[in-house]
């Protein structure tokens, strides 16, 4: 199968940590200015979840999967790209390839494709960010976000991959003036199976996205002003 691309012409952006948060620099004018990125703003404000997680199974089991729950990650997106890509497939480690192999089929439904590891931005909203995939699902332009996992999560559990996805939407529109029809979560399990997770309502996903980064701000402003 081969793929169809629509070149939108993304600028890469330089990116930058401070105590522990990712920025990317933004042109604005004659200078560069920081925006926090959207990653960051989820992860803030899931942030006691995930101290209660490693809490409960120990830091070093936590870690342990963490560095294999990355590393199957991030080989399952360098597959994914090459494959839409239309580029040859490089050798990973063998829990990926089976994960990439039981997504194809979904993968497959994918076409038109705006942006893969694409850099967007909003002023508007002070936050940044790289999409995994701008392009059509199933005939529908969605901002689509690649996951693996050892089964399939439960909806309640991936607002904040949602919310994620709503904030490329908004920066996509700002960008280019191009708006996205729905929100799509393509997630690959290790028990074998592939599950996809659609949303259109996203009027409800902006209202949990303006929440999202009004907790970021003001719990740093609140960290800020004790020091």
């Amino acid at each position: 199968m081969t793929f169809n691309h629509v070149d939108l012409n993304l600028s890469p952006l330089e990116r930058e940590h401070i105590d522990g948060v990712r920025y990317y620099k933004i042109p604005d004018e004659d200078e560069l200015v920081k925006m926090v990125s959207i990653t960051s703003v989820t992860s803030h404000f899931n942030k006691e979840i995930f101290i209660n997680w490693r809490k409960k199974v120990g830091n070093k089991e936590a870690d342990r999967i963490t560095k294999a729950a990355t590393s199957r990650g991030t080989d399952m997106h360098t597959l994914t790209e090459h494959y839409l890509k239309n580029d040859d497939l490089p050798t990973v480690q063998p829990i990926s390839d089976f994960l990439f192999k039981i997504a194809k089929t979904e993968l497959n439904k994918i076409n038109n494709i705006y942006a893969l590891e694409g850099p967007l931005y909003s002023k508007q909203l002070g936050v940044a960010g790289t999409v995994d995939c701008i392009a059509e699902y199933n005939g529908e332009l969605a901002i689509i976000d690649f996951k693996t996992s050892k089964k399939p999560k439960p909806r309640d559990w991936i607002e904040h991959y949602f919310v994620q996805c709503m904030a490329y939407g908004c920066m996509l529109y700002e960008m280019r003036d191009i708006p996205i029809k729905k929100l799509v979560i393509i997630m690959a399990c290790e028990n074998g199976e592939c599950k996809v997770y659609e949303e259109y309502d996203k009027a409800k996903y902006i209202r949990l996205l303006q929440q999202y980064i009004t907790k970021f701000i003001n719990d740093k402003l609140e960290l800020y002003g004790t020091e």
